[in-house]
């Protein structure tokens, strides 16, 4: 089952809401995927395509229409992202009859929605509720607060913080004219660096059998996928924009990660 943490809040009610419902018809295609009474499921496969499309139309409404409002930066590329998912179920329902493969269906519809989950909600949409004016941004600072109780994860965490800081450092230098090259060095850090560390934890979760390893994966394959598809000609076009949107998704990503993810995680093996 798939639960609706604090690191999915994005802080804006009416979108939260709407994530909450698309985790209840995520957990009840793993339902149906699983039900193995019931051999005919072809009325419930086209009722939850169905929902699923009632869902994205009302909900990206919303989502863009908020976006809309508070002039977010990255408007366009929701709605991109937006128009691919639509797609892709609209694409189920013309391409699906009650004589094809029932499971195989299910199953590469739940891949796709759990895909989506982590990769453009706690990736892309979680931004959405946080833009503040560029002004009101601090880098955040390593503290207690943050600590896990492992050793090697503060350890790896605090690094973390030190490359935000750096990010900040960047962003606030108003005698910089051109920041590309220092850009690109910080994206391939953050990228080298998470990869390491997620590894790192990953393997640590795993040796204590951790119940919450899948959906940590997730999160760190949907934050190291936001790095790696960062557009570099608009990077360089939008630097200071690229700095500001990174320092804030980083802030924000890192602090709700560590505080209501990580620190969950126990500091020795679960019986």
């Amino acid at each position: 089952m798939y639960h609706f943490t604090d690191d999915c809040l994005i802080g804006v009610e009416q979108i939260d809401n709407e994530h909450r419902e698309l985790f209840r018809i995520i957990n009840e295609t793993q339902e149906l995927l699983d039900n193995q009474i019931l051999n005919d499921k072809y009325d419930h496969i086209i009722e939850t395509v169905e929902r699923l499309e009632q869902y994205a139309e009302a909900h990206f409404r919303h989502e863009e229409d908020y976006m809309e409002s508070i002039r977010h930066p990255e408007l366009s590329l929701q709605k991109k992202q937006h128009l691919f998912f639509r797609d892709k179920i609209n694409g189920i329902t013309n391409s699906f009859s009650s004589d094809n493969a029932q499971q195989e269906v299910l199953d590469d519809l739940l891949r796709y929605l759990v895909t989506w989950l982590y990769r453009h909600i706690i990736s892309s949409d979680l931004m959405i509720g946080k833009l503040k004016p560029s002004g009101s941004r601090i880098a955040p600072q390593f503290s207690d607060a943050y600590l896990t109780g492992i050793p090697l994860v503060d350890k790896e965490h605090r690094e973390l913080f030190r490359i935000i800081g750096d990010v900040y450092r960047v962003m606030t230098d108003e005698y910089a004219f051109d920041k590309y090259d220092e850009i690109v060095h910080l994206l391939e850090e953050l990228r080298d660096y998470t990869k390491f560390h997620f590894q790192d934890e990953e393997m640590y979760m795993e040796s204590i059998h951790y119940d919450g390893l899948e959906a940590q994966k997730r999160a760190h394959e949907a934050f190291v996928s936001r790095l790696e598809e960062m557009d570099l000609a608009h990077v360089d076009e939008n630097q200071q924009e690229t700095l500001e949107n990174l320092m804030e998704f980083l802030t924000e990503w890192l602090v709700n990660h560590i505080l209501h993810t990580d620190k969950k995680i126990p500091t020795g093996a679960q019986s």
